[in-house]
């Protein structure tokens, strides 16, 4: 009798070294949103047992304002076991959705993520999830990013938050925010190495077929892509013109040319439309190509410049501590890591 109670108590004990995170569901919630960060904590669970830590690793809760099924926007259904607020958690994590910021005006979903963010060690929004949190309050005097389709108008609803619209995450104090859809699982891989070390994260990584750790201020999308999104045929010509010519010099009054405008139309209408200047654009199409580069493997750095057009090493090494916050060999040996 007396080892039966000692065995319930030592597995009383492993259990509750258990970090407890809580998935706050409510309708039309994006499903990858959950799944993502999801299968990065159980393939963590999987990994600390083969190594003989099966006590801990992470127990996962599912809320809503009412328990049961809750549907994703993509029609899977996910089933919520408990309202919000009844535990003591580590980790509160709120997804987003097309209906993202119809769900932060649900009074009832704001006092929700209220009651459980008070009772969490710590606060993580995914994708548009970061408008519930700013309803909510969590962000303020606080920065933060969401998905780069919203940026603007999460701007617009919250001037006072300090949005970094480019960034895959941002973790200020106890509170994370992060961008699209998979910036889920780059966060997700951040608590995980926050919690357990950067071994853990790396052969999580491993073992989903993950990028280790992209930097959190790392740009969100390319620059070709979301210039187009927004700008649509007007300066393809000259989109499809620099990506051919990026190893080359050339002057704002060239691209002027080739975007058939005078060099005045062109320095007025390419920022009002891009958001930056034709310095800036140029600098990050470059960023770009010398990432796709040194993924691919590229050993040396000069040749990396050269065909990037950053012309020397040392050039193309400040543009990236400055854009992305670490240097071209760090990037390269992250993305290795990751392989």
């Amino acid at each position: 009798m007396f080892l039966i109670i000692a065995a319930k108590y030592v597995l009383f004990y492993f259990v509750s070294m258990k970090k407890q995170m809580e998935f706050f569901f409510y309708q039309g919630i994006l499903a990858l949103d959950v799944t993502g960060p999801l299968d990065v904590f159980h393939a963590a669970d999987l990994l600390l047992a083969r190594g003989g830590r099966s006590g801990e690793g992470y127990e996962l809760i599912f809320s809503a304002t009412e328990p049961g099924p809750v549907s994703t926007s993509s029609g899977l259904r996910f089933c919520a076991d408990t309202t919000p607020g009844k535990h003591v958690i580590d980790t509160l994590l709120v997804p987003g959705g097309p209906e993202a910021e119809k769900a932060a005006t649900d009074p009832a979903n704001i006092l929700s993520i209220r009651s459980a963010s008070q009772k969490a060690v710590r606060t993580v929004s995914v994708c548009s999830g970061a408008f519930l949190l700013a309803a909510a309050g969590l962000l303020d005097g606080r920065r933060a990013t969401t998905h780069w389709a919203e940026t603007d108008r999460f701007a617009e609803l919250y001037p006072d938050i300090r949005l970094e619209p480019d960034a895959i995450y941002v973790q200020d104090g106890n509170v994370s925010t992060s961008a699209g859809v998979t910036a889920g699982i780059d966060l997700a891989l951040a608590l995980v190495e926050n919690d357990y070390g950067s071994s853990l994260a790396i052969e999580v990584a491993r073992l989903l077929l993950l990028y280790r750790k992209r930097p959190g201020n790392q740009s969100q999308f390319s620059t070709t892509l979301a210039l187009q999104a927004k700008v649509g045929k007007r300066f393809k010509p000259l989109l499809d013109w620099l990506e051919n010519n990026l190893d080359k010099k050339f002057t704002v009054d060239q691209l002027a040319e080739k975007a058939n405008m005078s060099p005045r139309s062109f320095a007025r209408i390419f920022p009002s439309e891009t958001g930056m200047s034709p310095g800036r654009f140029v600098e990050q199409l470059r960023i770009d190509r010398a990432r796709e580069l040194l993924e691919s493997g590229a050993q040396e750095l000069e040749w990396v410049a050269d065909k990037s057009g950053f012309g020397r090493e040392e050039r193309l090494r400040r543009a990236f501590q400055r854009r992305l916050g670490l240097s071209p060999a760090q990037y390269r040996a992250h993305f290795m890591k990751g392989a």
